[in-house]
């Protein structure tokens, strides 16, 4: 199957875009968060297959030191075929002068992400805006 990569916002439907998070089980996220979210991002992936959108990532970075990749998501449909795999490679290459490259998981793609060279960080912290909530779907430990 041939995919299309594209690294700009330019022709986004953002309302699909919006869709295609909630397919992918990654929560309502409303189209002006992402307009903001991707318009301050340095690195962006849309993946399409014929003409739809099919996968997305981007990337926060400050163009030396780290870049953070993150929001990945692949439509279910296309899960399994490399989509997901593919958007990750390009954000890597489009990061690549960076000293440290982070990434954000969802509980339970751990290993994927493992096998594309990535490791689990031993002093990573973070604040939710619902703690518990994040605690109980395996965000953060209780610790």
């Amino acid at each position: 199957m041939l995919f299309e990569f594209i690294h700009t916002t330019d022709t986004i439907d953002w309302q699909a875009l919006a869709a295609l998070y909630k397919a992918a089980d990654m929560g309502e996220k409303p189209v002006e968060d992402l307009q903001i979210s991707f318009g301050n991002s340095m690195y962006k992936c849309f993946a399409y297959h014929a003409g739809e959108l099919i996968g997305v990532g981007r990337g926060l970075a400050d163009g030396r030191d780290c870049a953070y990749l993150c929001d990945v998501a692949v439509h279910p449909t296309y899960q399994g075929q490399g989509v997901g795999r593919q958007i990750i490679g390009k954000l890597l290459d489009l990061s690549a002068g960076h000293k440290k490259r982070i990434l954000y998981a969802v509980p339970g793609k751990e290993g994927f992400y493992k096998t594309m060279g990535f490791s689990r960080m031993q002093t990573a912290m973070a604040i939710f805006p619902d703690q518990a909530h994040a605690i109980e779907n395996g965000f953060l430990s209780e610790q």
